[in-house]
């Protein structure tokens, strides 16, 4: 069996670039609407959550949000963008609607040397400040951090781009680590996957089809014989 991710779609444009990231990073990985029960959450088997990110607000839908048992398994969780406002609010956060919308490049400040960002970045100023490419497409902030919860991320016109709970192996960030434009988020990715999550980024698509084909082929086969061992215990002149 291999170590899997389990991404819950929030409605993004872009969830199945979440999911080829991952499966670049040699990781297998599901998408499930983000309403999946809690007894789905609990008997996948996950060894890490993603939350996707989505068009909604977190303070107009109330209903768009991740099953508790995802904070609840012990297992690493990632928010991006909407993944992270909702997590953010089940956690005892605040988010509020932005009066500067961000939509397109911008340069994301890193603080905390947390484990997910640590030794990542595009350039540092002359501060010494390691900074990040990325991509946004927000309305919304997260104005209150919640409990536990540090800041793991900023811009000038949004203060918590990104936070982090490293006790839980919670994070959140406000860009999109999936897209292109950021340029190190196929490698923020596989931190969280390979490097948090622990996944041993063993699995392939190729490896997978052969694997998927043989369970097909060993079910037929497991079938095919029932089916002859039945036929054997007909009488022969009932089979006629």
């Amino acid at each position: 069996m291999h170590d899997k991710i389990l991404i819950l779609d929030f409605g993004s444009q872009v969830t199945q670039l979440i999911a080829r990231r991952v499966r670049e990073a040699h990781v297998y990985c599901e998408i499930h609407p983000n309403d999946v029960s809690d007894e789905f959450v609990r008997g996948f088997g996950a060894k890490g959550v993603i939350l996707s990110g989505s068009h909604a607000s977190t303070y107009e839908d109330h209903q768009l949000r991740a099953p508790q048992a995802v904070y609840e398994l012990g297992v690493p969780v990632l928010g991006i963008c909407y993944g992270m406002f909702t997590m953010a609010v089940q956690q005892g956060g605040q988010v509020e609607a932005s009066e500067h919308r961000e939509f397109g490049y911008a340069e994301v400040r890193a603080h905390g040397h947390t484990a997910l960002l640590q030794g990542i970045e595009d350039f540092s100023t002359p501060e010494g400040h390691g900074m990040l490419k990325v991509w946004m497409s927000h309305g919304d902030k997260v104005t209150a951090l919640p409990p536990g919860f540090k800041l793991m991320a900023s811009t000038p016109s949004c203060p918590i781009a990104g936070m982090a709970d490293e006790a839980r192996r919670f994070y959140g960030v406000q860009f999109h680590p999936e897209v292109t434009h950021t340029v190190q988020g196929a490698e923020i990715l596989d931190r969280f996957v390979r490097g948090i999550c622990g996944c041993a980024g063993d699995w392939i698509m190729g490896s997978y089809i052969d694997e998927a084909v043989a369970r097909i082929r060993e079910q037929v086969g497991a079938r095919r014989s029932s089916s002859a061992c039945r036929a054997a215990s007909i009488p022969a002149w009932r089979r006629r």
